[in-house]
């Protein structure tokens, strides 16, 4: 008997075959940046305050300056609140003069922007003062690419705050699944490329497992034994897996678990600064732009790191990286921007990194059976990680840097979670729960999936 990590063996792990599925999904996945972060310009800051037009009945020779004198509250730093106003009241103008308007409100007729820009964001609508793998992967890629395109592009004529927040929770949800499909398969939005082996021959769907293998051998150059075909079969009896096995095996529950809060945190580390950009004290778009560019060599660095040190330690390493320099901002004043931005830069790019790790090692991680699920269980952690990492960022009106001290320690508590996980590097990926008994074989002879000889197995099939 043959497992398919033999037959993959024969046929290259690392050719043009896989070399065409990376490239095929590079052109896929930037779309999900643009989902995930084009929202930051629709919420630039802008100067408002309560509409107090009801004064114009009772003053009509008022200056703009000298009615918002006398309606709207002024803050300690000397500007007007923004979302609080005088109580309207019946007194005549003279009587206001002698002593003053002092009850307050919330606004009750809008809010005036003096900036008088004709443009729509989520700003100006007037929504600005709120209290704080049953069916394989290809179908889900497909499905979910689809709704990105056209919701995406809706998302750019909607009329109204409602509307846009229903877009939203769709493109949120198909990007996750163009990321959660693609790790798992390793391929695009494309009819040609068809299903993962691996995962075919998990359910037993041998003969298409086969056309498959030697379609990637011929692409690759290579030929793979008849006879070793022939004797292509799952290594053991195949049995149905579902989320209820992260439960009842207790391996495999306590590795989701450790797993899933290193994607949280380094998902709430990485929002959490990403969704800031406007409180460095610089211009909103160039700090996005520079944000951007350190994930280049962040992303591509943390496979060459993970090739020689393995993936645990890669992990772990970036985390407190990470947990540090947030740690050091909340020492920094305020008043020197250019030092807080530094460290923020690497901040996110230690964070960037770390997400990085966690595609790769959680795919490594789960068996082939339940890695789509597992790694959606982990994005589910991610997410809510990201809904979190905004209302962290509120509490900076008790405390300017109460949020970076919660990422720091976050990411450092990250760091010694990484010391519970097994390390993957050159072993062999399991493909049932079962195999779940910490004596996986070593696979050092494998060319592996990622540009060197240090270890690792091909995530593509």
């Amino acid at each position: 008997m043959t497992n398919i990590g033999e037959v993959i063996k024969a046929l290259n792990d690392l050719g043009r075959f896989q070399f065409c599925l990376v490239g095929l999904i590079t052109l896929s996945l930037p779309t999900i940046a643009f989902q995930f972060f084009g929202q930051l310009f629709m919420v630039t800051k802008e100067v408002h305050y309560c509409n107090t037009s009801w004064f114009n009945s009772i003053a009509l020779n008022l200056s703009l300056e000298e009615q918002l004198n006398l309606t709207i509250p002024r803050k300690a730093d000397g500007t007007f609140e923004e979302c609080v106003m005088y109580s309207p009241v019946d007194q005549d103008f003279d009587d206001i003069l002698l002593y003053g308007l002092n009850a307050t409100e919330k606004c009750q007729h809008g809010w005036v922007y003096p900036s008088s820009q004709e443009k729509f964001t989520l700003i100006s609508d007037n929504k600005i003062c709120f209290s704080p793998a049953r069916f394989g992967r290809r179908p889900t890629i497909l499905l979910c690419i689809f709704f990105q395109g056209v919701f995406g592009v809706a998302v750019a004529f909607v009329p109204d705050f409602l509307l846009y927040n229903v877009l939203r929770f769709v493109l949120g949800a198909s990007a996750s699944g163009i990321g959660i499909g693609t790790l798992a398969l390793g391929k695009c939005s494309s009819q040609a490329l068809p299903e993962s082996a691996r995962w075919l021959v998990s359910r037993g769907r041998i003969e298409e497992a086969k056309k498959l293998l030697q379609k990637a051998a011929s692409i690759n150059r290579r030929t793979i034994p008849q006879q070793l075909l022939d004797q292509l079969k799952p290594e053991k009896e195949i049995k149905s897996a579902s989320v209820l096995d992260f439960f009842r095996n207790r391996r495999l529950g306590k590795m989701t678990f450790v797993m899933s809060s290193i994607w949280f945190i380094s998902s709430m580390v990485y929002y959490g600064l990403s969704l800031n950009v406007g409180s460095f004290g610089f211009n909103i778009y160039l700090t996005q732009v520079v944000f951007a560019v350190v994930e280049i060599p962040a992303r591509i660095g943390c496979i060459f790191l993970m090739q020689r040190f393995g993936r645990k330690k890669c992990q772990a390493a970036c985390l407190f990286l990470g947990g540090v320099v947030c740690l050091g901002i909340s020492a920094i004043p305020k008043d020197i921007p250019t030092l807080i931005t530094v460290l923020a830069v690497i901040g996110k790019c230690s964070s960037a990194a770390s997400l990085s790790t966690s595609y790769v090692y959680s795919a490594e991680l789960f068996p082939t059976v339940v890695r789509q699920t597992g790694v959606g269980v982990c994005q589910m952690s991610a997410r809510l990680a990201g809904i979190i990492a905004p209302l962290i960022s509120l509490l900076e009106k008790y405390h300017t840097f109460i949020p970076v001290v919660i990422f720091g320690s976050s990411a450092v508590i990250g760091g010694i979670l990484c010391c519970f996980l097994p390390e993957t590097r050159g072993r062999e990926l399991q493909d049932h729960v079962d195999d779940m008994a910490g004596n996986q074989r070593q696979v050092w002879r494998v060319q592996p999936p990622c540009l060197n000889s240090h270890g690792g197995t091909n995530p593509f099939f």
